[in-house]
């Protein structure tokens, strides 16, 4: 499918399937992404979000602040930062309760996998109670950040420091296996094969298989970033995006819901990965 010079037919079977399934319907949340801190100990080569503490750019958010964020006409929050050093367990914790106590019906979805692995070691516990801790203070689901692509060779250069596949495999099990539905995203467009995509896509739907726990599959368009000017130039082409997004619906059989997300690709892409095999935005 990524080699066939037929795009169009690729969408074509990929709409099929969306059609099959889901009809003309297209589905979407009312949701605020909050950001508490961009500090950061991890300095991923593709990485333009994260910072060091001391610097003009550095920002951390109190829990009044990010919950004034907040308003009861969002369906759901999305919540993701930099692993703040200075930053305990507790703090975290608190800011899904603050949330959570002020407005009850918002649904929290927050802490990719590499979050949750770096609350584990800074509090010393298994992953397990990390999560069950987060769920009592109100969590509702993870996002499906943190892995960007399930590629060894892919990670030692751009992100050597972060959680590889296991790792971010095993969060998402026990997620699953604890009623913690959660996503699932793929980072693409940097300097990923079409193999590797492809590899990556598998092993979500195996692990499909085995919980039945994630929600959607988002492929995520890489930004070219500052610090990979010398490896990445220039946004993938539109045709590049649509095919994987294409790929991604007919690959992954047991997965409900394929999200061309509108941030990334801009509102008239997203539009048109509706007709490619895309059913959210």
């Amino acid at each position: 499918l990524f080699a066939s010079p037929d795009i169009l037919g690729i969408g074509r079977l990929a709409d099929r399937v969306r059609r099959a399934r889901h009809g003309n319907r297209a589905f979407y949340i009312l949701n605020r992404q909050i950001n508490p801190t961009n500090i950061c100990v991890l300095s991923c080569k593709f990485c333009d979000f994260a910072t060091k503490r001391g610097r003009p750019d550095a920002w951390e958010m109190t829990v009044e602040e990010v919950v004034s964020r907040c308003s009861p006409d969002l369906r759901e929050v999305h919540i993701v930062g930099g692993l703040n050093a200075e930053w305990s367990f507790e703090k975290y914790l608190g800011l899904i309760a603050a949330i959570h106590e002020t407005y009850p019906s918002i649904q929290i979805k927050a802490w990719t996998a590499v979050e949750i692995d770096f609350f584990a070691k800074i509090a010393h516990l298994d992953i397990g109670t990390v999560l069950r801790r987060l769920q009592e203070a109100g969590l509702t689901t993870l996002p499906g950040g943190g892995a960007e692509v399930f590629s060894e060779r892919v990670r030692k250069a751009l992100f050597p420091f972060k959680i590889g596949a296991p790792r971010w495999m095993e969060v998402h099990r026990t997620a699953h296996r604890m009623g913690i539905r959660s996503n699932a995203t793929l980072l693409f467009g940097h300097i990923e094969t079409a193999e590797e995509r492809v590899d990556h896509m598998l092993r979500l739907r195996d692990l499909q298989d085995e919980t039945g726990g994630f929600m959607s599959f988002i492929p995520l368009e890489f930004q070219p970033a500052r610090n990979m000017a010398d490896m990445v130039t220039r946004r993938p082409p539109a045709t590049e995006a649509l095919r994987t997004i294409a790929v991604a619906r007919l690959l992954l059989d047991n997965v409900e819901h394929i999200k061309a997300y509108w941030i990334m690709l801009g509102e008239a892409q997203a539009s048109v990965a509706l007709h490619w095999g895309a059913d959210a935005r």
